[in-house]
């Protein structure tokens, strides 16, 4: 399954759509993660909150791929989409394991396939590279096999890459 996580607004929903499975629309309508970590425990990967990111988790631990399409925020995700990923903690059980020698939390859903980020708005070489290196440790940590990371001057340039 491929799904898509913007922060572009709702005029780009439907156009989104049509190119995956599922779409979240990191559009701020919904609460911050509280931090207090029902989704590991309590309830399994869904969150108290009922909101439109209830159910964030099972949907991101599902996704084969996981595109992302965000502003660079200094060399990071925008707000909203740093919000949902927050939200999104419960792929996991707080149970740690071994993955490429190196200690992570077991995850919840397996492996998947691709973690693919989309930055738009001007980035500095130094942010790209703090970019990369996000979302390469995102990948890791969420279980994904391979990352991509491109940067696009504004969104305009869209068109053809998702």
């Amino acid at each position: 399954m491929k799904i898509i996580l913007h922060d572009l607004g709702s005029p780009y929903d439907e156009s989104i759509a049509a190119r995956c499975d599922r779409v979240i629309s990191a559009n701020g309508k919904f609460a911050p993660c509280q931090g207090c970590f029902g989704c590991w425990t309590k309830h399994p990967a869904e969150c108290f909150m009922r909101d439109t990111l209830q159910q964030v988790c099972r949907l991101i631990g599902q996704a084969d791929e996981m595109v992302i399409v965000t502003k660079n925020l200094y060399g990071g995700y925008s707000a909203n989409v740093k919000n949902v990923l927050d939200r999104a903690i419960g792929t996991s059980t707080p149970l740690s394991t071994y993955r490429g020698r190196q200690m992570h939390h077991t995850l919840r859903y397996g492996r998947h396939d691709l973690w693919k980020v989309v930055v738009y708005g001007n980035a500095t070489p130094a942010e790209q590279d703090t970019f990369r290196y996000l979302a390469q440790r995102n990948a890791v940590n969420e279980g994904f096999e391979r990352t991509e990371v491109l940067f696009l001057r504004d969104a305009a340039e869209l068109e053809g890459i998702l």
